[in-house]
């Protein structure tokens, strides 16, 4: 089961492969996934949201790459961009997700 768990707003760096692409304004729902218990499981969640990438959209091949949001907090999230206006999700387990992995 997942649980909503926090919102983040604010300003990041978007980058890819290390390099900052853009610094962009972004609005994230972070859900974590529960065992039956009601412990948490590691590494099991997802985000979802968008951020702002301007009036001429998120450049095409960007749409689907691997890429890493740089939050205001210093946290950096592994994210994957849905579409060109700047919607996002992420979510999964694995090495492009996690680095337990």
């Amino acid at each position: 089961m997942m649980k909503f768990v926090e919102e983040c707003i604010g300003v990041g760096d978007l980058e890819r492969k290390g390099d900052v692409l853009q610094r962009v304004r972004y609005r994230i729902s972070r859900y974590q996934g529960f065992a039956p218990t009601g412990m948490p499981v590691p590494g099991v969640h997802r985000v979802e949201g968008s951020i702002e990438v301007g009036s001429a959209g998120a450049s095409s091949d960007l749409v689907g790459e691997p890429l890493t949001l740089r939050l205001e907090d210093g946290r950096a999230i592994a994210i994957t961009l849905a579409s060109t206006d700047g919607s996002i999700l992420a979510e999964g387990h694995g090495p492009s997700r996690c680095c337990c992995c």
